[in-house]
């Protein structure tokens, strides 16, 4: 085997382009962020926006051990977005004692807003990379997706099943 080819530099290589490609999209992200017609949320922010979204109806305690966020931070974090109305907060049907968090309609608004901004500058670039390339970019993106979370965890939108047919 030649020592470029070797599992060790194949997964090194992988960490860095994937590490250029981060930073490329960080870059695009806040210049979309920037773009809203309502306040732009924080990256803070959008994560919380990004947890609801994908599990709403959680309380604070579950929210901050997803955030890895003390209990104040996360419950200033819901403030400020409760206050651009982008989250609500309600008793849980669960408990009394508990609140529940979930995205208003003007969260779920927002959220589709900075997504599709995004998805329309991913395909502009996309649109450049040939056919062969896109589809070893969806078989890649796909098994990192598999290998960082379980597909129960994701998005709606986001799955895979080894090839391009298979994502949303």
């Amino acid at each position: 085997m030649h020592p470029d080819q070797a599992p060790g530099n194949d997964r090194d290589a992988a960490a860095r382009v994937a590490q250029e490609v981060i930073e490329l999209l960080e870059v695009m992200w806040h210049k979309g962020r920037d773009l809203v017609s309502t306040a732009p949320a924080s990256p803070s922010q959008l994560r919380v926006l990004y947890i609801l979204d994908r599990d709403g109806g959680i309380n604070l305690r579950t929210l901050g051990r997803e955030l890895g966020a003390a209990p104040s931070s996360v419950s200033r974090l819901c403030d400020r977005l409760q206050a651009l109305g982008f989250i609500e907060r309600s008793t849980s049907p669960a408990s009394r004692r508990e609140l529940e968090l979930r995205l208003t309609s003007q969260g779920e608004k927002y959220l589709g807003d900075l997504r599709a901004r995004r998805e329309s500058a991913l395909l502009d670039i996309m649109s450049r990379v040939p056919a062969a390339d896109r589809a070893a970019l969806v078989r890649g993106l796909g098994g990192f997706l598999d290998a960082a979370y379980p597909p129960s965890k994701r998005s709606a939108g986001v799955r895979h099943s080894g090839d391009a047919a298979g994502t949303a």
